[in-house]
């Protein structure tokens, strides 16, 4: 949920300031707001993977939009694996990117907040157990490949680079998964990040919510308690690490209302 947006500087859910229910459209460009419209479109129609949707035109009749935003909307939701176009055929759900992706998600809505903050609940119960099984099980050769994560991810943070912290990330969490030595907590792991990135993606379009520094200090702080075996102390620092993705993804939407409150933020075109 591109960088991992929300792996970023310290704090706690508990000490946060509480997050509004719904984001304010106002500084929202428009292809995200019929984007959002159309997903929850899919889920009052309880439409499943395979289901095929009305032409672009329809979409546009229906939910009162342009059939240029549509379109721009539409390819974001094909971007994110939400919906599929083919040409010649139509536009349909997209289906599960993996045989045991977990179907029950197909309607995440990734700019509401009950579902965003659900999530990274799901996320902190998921990536705490993951990092314990690691320091209990991991091989050596994929304790190197944890460390080598965290270090790719210092490095990227020290130059600033959006890209390869993304890389990073993704490279770091995938290897902590793969030592926990267990398929179905991999699969969870993957399939959390492609929702963090949808919400990535219509919440912040690839901006960076926090310090790439701070999260590359945790990931190193990870690695080294997974090298070490200490389970207990691996699994409250992913804890820790997920908490400040909940903090900082807080702030972030609470700072850009204010933004544009004081007249700096920009209304959809």
């Amino acid at each position: 949920m591109t960088s991992d947006p929300l792996d970023t500087v310290s704090g706690s859910p508990v000490d946060a300031a509480p997050v509004p229910d719904v984001v304010t459209d106002q500084y929202r460009p428009g292809y995200e707001l019929v984007a959002e419209q159309l997903l929850h479109y899919l889920a009052e129609q309880n439409l499943q993977p395979g289901d095929r949707l009305p032409t672009e035109q329809g979409i546009a009749e229906l939910l009162g939009a342009t059939r240029n935003v549509t379109r721009e909307a539409v390819k974001v939701l094909a971007a994110m694996g939400r919906l599929t176009v083919r040409k010649g055929a139509g536009i349909f759900v997209a289906e599960p990117r993996s045989a045991i992706a977990d179907e029950a998600l197909v309607h995440f809505q990734p700019t509401d907040m009950d579902h965003v903050l659900m999530l990274l609940d799901h996320r902190r119960l998921i990536e705490s157990e993951t990092a314990r099984r690691s320091a209990a099980l991991a091989t050596p050769v994929e304790v190197r490949a944890i460390r080598e994560g965290a270090q790719y991810s210092v490095d990227a943070a020290a130059t600033n680079n959006v890209r390869d912290f993304a890389e990073a990330d993704a490279q770091f969490h995938r290897a902590v998964a793969v030592a926990a030595h267990n398929v179905f907590l991999e699969s969870s792991v993957a399939s959390i990040r492609r929702y963090s990135a949808q919400s990535d993606l219509l919440l912040f379009h690839h901006d960076v919510p926090g310090s790439f520094e701070v999260a590359g200090r945790q990931h190193h702080e990870i690695a080294q308690a997974i090298a070490n075996g200490d389970a207990e102390r691996a699994s409250t620092l992913m804890a820790n690490h997920v908490d400040t993705t909940r903090t900082q993804f807080e702030h972030k939407i609470k700072d850009r209302m204010v933004s544009f409150v004081h007249g700096d933020g920009e209304r959809p075109s």
